[in-house]
């Protein structure tokens, strides 16, 4: 059986042995366990699934030094922001806790019987229910938020799915040691074997979304290795439902008034943006439209000047430091491009790249230039008049979000811009920057192909929805039908007749 083994990316030098790859026997086993797990956790009601996660998120603060320090030596992305990001998953578990308290996110929904136009009609209830179990493949670049403990993970759970989780090889010690933290606490509260289970490897990862218990696969990944995925997913006999966060260049667009105002701290926000956690975020913004102006010039030279004075960076394996080395080598090569600016490398060991900027003019912009380059590299796109502008945002891939710098007097640029970006972005951002999503009722992460495939979210309380799916009973009696569907008071909202009713 071949061995799962912790790699120190600061060095390349491989550590201790954490598990062995998942089998073919085990796997099923687990995928069975969950299935079996499906309607216990259902049963157990939102009340006691909200304690669950709260207890969850007890347990990994209770433990967070640990967390933290095994999931830096496994990634480098440094304990400030790893303790951020402990925080923001704890947050998380906390507030699907609520979503369950709150109960809208079941749509409840009563038509008693009665005399339409249509003729006469039955008592009709309908609602979401669990879909059941679901794969989650946990991220290289988030090994708590988007991992075991993860959105993906607590939306599942929340809403009564078991989830079979499998685990990213760029972080398995931190993989197993919050998964050990959150089934201690599920047995705790008496939950049955298959509530949480943790896998390893890539054929397992492959069998896991083949197996016939699974019911709904959440990936957050590299377009090839979700489609992939789906691949597998469509030759099923009954293929299921696949949301996947894959490649996203988020573009920024600063306009001529904004690059006039205020160039200077839109290029300390942009570099910022670009090379925080080594440019390995879903959210970096890949590609930057600048005017051919002379505040746009003041933006290029400014944003130059931070990147040849930034280090290089550590990168979270070796896979990835390879892709940014080609990638970059490959634009590099090309006769529409040119390298405005490089941060300082070193000679240092591990998985390391250099910050790198680099500019092409609008009429070269094409799928060349406009793939997602994971790693601290982000291209200037210099265009003239808002034709040319309108007719670059025409030519990009859709993403997660895009973001527009303008001028208060540009309000008729910014509304055309936005009338442009909101068909091909799925958060639109006004004077800021992509990386940063915050955990709210009102987020949505997510955007036309490629950045995923999926119209839901898999960041905020709407993350639920994905997991979910609608029955109706029909002239049921009482006793058959979920709580929230009864006659009397309930604790949850629902609309009745077509009117919206709250609960007392």
């Amino acid at each position: 059986m071949t061995v799962v083994a912790s790699i120190d990316p600061r060095t390349g030098t491989r550590g201790e042995v954490v598990a062995e790859e998942t089998g073919a026997a085990e796997l099923d086993r687990l995928c069975r366990a969950a299935a079996d797990a499906a309607g216990w956790l259902e049963a157990a009601g939102r009340d006691f699934r909200a304690g669950l996660l709260r207890r969850m998120a007890d347990a990994l603060e209770a433990r967070g030094e640990d967390i933290v320090a095994t999931a830096d030596r496994e990634t480098a992305i440094g304990p400030t922001r790893l303790g951020g990001e402990l925080r923001r998953t704890c947050y998380q578990l906390r507030l699907f806790a609520e979503v369950l308290e709150e109960g809208s996110y079941l749509e409840a929904t009563i038509d008693p019987p009665g005399e339409t136009p249509m003729g006469p009609r039955p008592d009709l209830r309908r609602m979401l229910v669990p879909i059941g179990p679901v794969a989650v493949f946990g991220a290289s670049n988030f090994p708590l938020a988007f991992s075991v403990p993860g959105g993906d993970t607590a939306s599942a759970l929340a809403v009564g799915c078991p989830v079979v989780i499998k685990a990213h090889e760029s972080h398995p010690a931190t993989s197993e040691l919050c998964f050990s933290i959150m089934r201690g606490a599920a047995d705790e509260l008496g939950c049955p074997e298959g509530t949480l289970s943790l896998v390893h490897g890539r054929q397992a990862g492959a069998d896991l979304v083949s197996h016939p218990e699974i019911r709904a696969v959440a990936f957050t990944g590299s377009p090839a290795g979700g489609r992939a995925l789906f691949d597998l997913i469509n030759r099923r006999p009954d293929p299921i439902p696949f949301y996947g966060e894959l490649g996203s260049i988020n573009p920024v667009i600063v306009t001529p008034g904004a690059a006039d105002e205020r160039a200077a701290a839109i290029a300390e926000g942009l570099v910022g943006s670009f090379t925080v956690a080594a440019g390995q975020l879903c959210t970096k913004p890949g590609v930057v439209l600048v005017p051919r102006s002379a505040g746009g010039d003041a933006l290029v030279e400014a944003v130059s000047a931070a990147v040849g004075a930034t280090g290089d960076q550590v990168l979270l394996n070796e896979r990835i430091a390879a892709d940014y080395a080609s990638t970059t080598g490959r634009l590099r090569t090309l006769p529409s491009v040119s390298v405005v600016a490089q941060g300082e490398g070193s000679a240092a060991d591990g998985f390391r790249a250099a910050p790198l900027l680099l500019s092409v003019d609008v009429e070269n912009l094409d799928d060349a230039v406009t793939g997602e380059c994971f790693g601290p590299m982000t291209v200037l796109v210099r265009y003239d008049g808002e034709d040319e502008l309108a007719a670059a945002v025409a030519k990009l891939p859709s993403s997660l979000t895009a973001a527009v710098h303008s001028a208060p007097a540009e309000g008729e640029l910014t509304g055309r811009l936005t009338d442009l970006l909101r068909r091909v972005a799925g958060r639109l951002i006004y004077d800021g920057f992509p990386t940063g999503v915050s955990v709210s009722w009102a987020q949505h992460h997510g955007g036309p192909w490629p950045a995923t495939n999926s119209l839901h979210t898999s960041v905020g309380t709407s993350a639920v929805r994905r997991f979910l799916r609608p029955t109706a009973w029909q002239d049921a009696p009482q006793h058959v039908l979920p709580a929230e569907l009864r006659d009397g008071s309930v604790d949850v909202p629902r609309r009745i007749d077509g009117r919206l009713q709250l609960p007392e």
